[in-house]
Parts: C-alpha cells; sequence; structure tokens
C-alpha cells in the first residue's frame, strides 16, 4: 500500500496568494494553477486581466511541474531539435509545457504538487512561481 502526501486546498490557497502577490507588484495580472502531486487541479485563480489563453497554459504548466516532478524551463532546455527529448511538449496530448512558469512544490524532498502561471513573459511566470513557492515555505516556518 502506498502512502500519498499532496498538498490540501489551504497550502494551494496560500501557494495562490504568494504568486498574486508577486504579479500585483510587477503589474501583470495572471493565471495561478495549483495541483496535487499527480497534476490534478486543487485551485485557481485569474486575476482581473489574466490573458484568456493562460487559464489552459497555467493548468498545463502546473501539471507538468508535478507530475513530471521538475520545472517547466527544464524540459525547454531539452525540446530542441536533435535532442533525445524534442518533441516532449506534444505528450500527454499536447498538456507536457516547456514554456517556463510552472515549479513542483517539494516537502521533505517529496513532490506533493506543482504550481503554474501564465500571462507575462515566461521569466515573469517563474518569477511568480517562485515567489509562490517562498511564501508557501515561509507560511510553513
Amino acid at each position: 500500500m502506498l502512502t500519498i502526501n499532496r498538498l490540501d486546498l489551504s497550502e494551494a490557497r496560500i501557494l495562490i496568494e504568494g504568486a498574486a502577490e508577486k504579479a500585483r507588484e510587477i503589474g501583470v495580472p495572471m493565471c495561478i494553477a495549483v495541483v496535487d502531486e499527480s497534476g490534478n487541479l486543487i485551485a485557481f485563480e485569474r486575476m482581473d486581466g489574466g490573458k484568456i489563453t493562460s487559464v489552459t497554459i497555467a493548468q498545463d504548466k502546473a501539471f507538468t511541474a508535478a507530475a513530471a516532478k521538475k520545472a517547466t524551463h527544464d524540459y525547454n532546455k531539452v525540446n530542441t531539435p536533435g535532442s533525445l527529448a524534442f518533441g516532449i511538449h506534444t505528450e500527454v496530448g499536447g498538456r507536457v509545457s516547456s514554456v517556463g512558469g510552472g515549479l513542483p512544490v517539494i516537502v521533505n524532498g517529496e513532490v506533493v504538487g506543482g504550481i503554474g502561471l501564465s500571462s507575462g513573459t515566461p521569466q515573469q511566470d517563474m518569477d511568480c512561481a517562485q515567489a509562490g513557492l517562498d511564501h508557501f515555505e515561509a507560511q510553513r516556518q
């Protein structure tokens, strides 16, 4: 029998709170998705002005980060022609994202979920996702 650790709704809201705070600071309204360790959606927020296309993109980034247990920008580095990982973005029905902005949520060395952001540049999305993780960590201490 397996014991699974995963984020709960209150923890997902903490991640969103930290990411949204950073988004407001930089003046970019974001779509923010938080998923469990299997990539299933727990919570989502589309800030006023968040891009319509970013609703799906943020969820796919969070899915990738949790299910693959790695940051989406790590896939970006290897998803180039000639690389053995080229085309990874076409897998799982096209849900695997190689665009920066998705980060796994790790607690005690274990991936318990993922956070994905979209609406800014990939770097802005990454910065806001990291702010969500930082806020989550600060609340856990």
